[in-house]
């Protein structure tokens, strides 16, 4: 079994916690294209639902086999705020999503690594060093520089944005504190909770799915769980320092799934901001070796 303690060298375990959180980004914009599909149908919140649900049922098998991690956990305050945070951010999210354009949400979305920087200098006392932060704002520029979003309106949806924000970055910190915890132990509290904090709203706009629907359902669902375990593992392994520009590369992906999906070519100054993206998260990741 991998330890899940705090790892001794720390640049080999920034190195696989850059490459877990690279695979949760191509896991989490497949599944986009799936998500797209089935929300033309489904509401959002019975969608999360049936994640949680699917996540769930898949983990379900590894609870006896490490049920003492589980049942003994001493950090059960920890998990229930890392659910309630993450589950707020969700509804933000939809929020911000219904009452914003989708490309001004992702902006403020894209905010959030300065969030996390400054959390993890306070709260967890890691030392954030002048190359991370200049990274993440060539970062944030070149994602202004990519959506343009002085073009677009703001109204009332700006408070659940910022809301998801917030709470999204206090999620990420809730798991950089838990970092002594088994995965299977951290997805098993934040299936459950997610299920259980989503199941009475869900009830409210429920659309009765038929058998052809259960296909996209379980692929979300899987998705989503091999994608959260590589975010654990991510947040376990590496500096909050190292990932916060790194999440930028996001974007990327995303431009590449608008491409497969959608048909949807990339513009020049998509092109551009994403080479500076890549240019910035490799500054933040990798100068510093080079320079020791």
């Amino acid at each position: 079994m991998i330890p899940y303690g705090e790892p001794k060298d720390r640049h080999v375990a920034n190195r696989q916690g850059a490459a877990f959180a690279f695979v949760d980004m191509v896991l989490v914009v497949t599944s986009m294209g799936v998500i797209k599909q089935a929300g033309a149908t489904f509401p959002a919140i019975q969608l999360v639902f049936f994640r949680a649900v699917v996540g769930l049922l898949l983990i379900a098998p590894l609870l006896w086999r490490y049920r003492s991690e589980v049942f003994n956990s001493q950090q059960v305050k920890g998990h229930v705020g890392r659910v309630l945070c993450g589950t707020v951010a969700l509804c933000c999210n939809y929020a911000a999503t219904a009452a914003l354009p989708l490309t001004l949400v992702t902006v403020i979305g894209f905010t959030r690594p300065f969030v996390i920087l400054g959390f993890a200098a306070v709260m967890l006392g890691e030392r954030i060093l002048r190359r991370h932060w200049i990274s993440s704002i060539i970062c944030f520029i070149s994602v202004l520089f990519i959506v343009k979003p002085g073009s677009m309106s703001w109204d009332w949806g700006l408070l659940a944005a910022l809301g998801m924000v917030l709470f999204g970055s206090l999620s990420v910190i809730q798991t950089r504190r838990l970092t002594g915890e088994h995965a299977v132990v951290l997805m098993m509290f934040h299936a459950i909770g997610l299920a259980v904090l989503t199941a009475i709203p869900a009830a409210f706009v429920w659309v009765s799915p038929g058998l052809s629907d259960l296909p996209a359902f379980l692929i979300i669902g899987v998705l989503a769980q091999v994608g959260q375990f590589c975010f654990l593992r991510s947040h376990q392994l590496a500096e909050a320092s190292i990932l916060a520009p790194l999440s930028y590369a996001v974007i990327v992906f995303s431009s590449i799934a608008d491409y497969l999906y959608f048909g949807i070519v990339p513009t020049l100054s998509l092109v551009v901001g994403c080479l500076a993206i890549v240019s910035a998260a490799l500054l933040g990741t990798q100068l510093g070796r080079l320079r020791r």
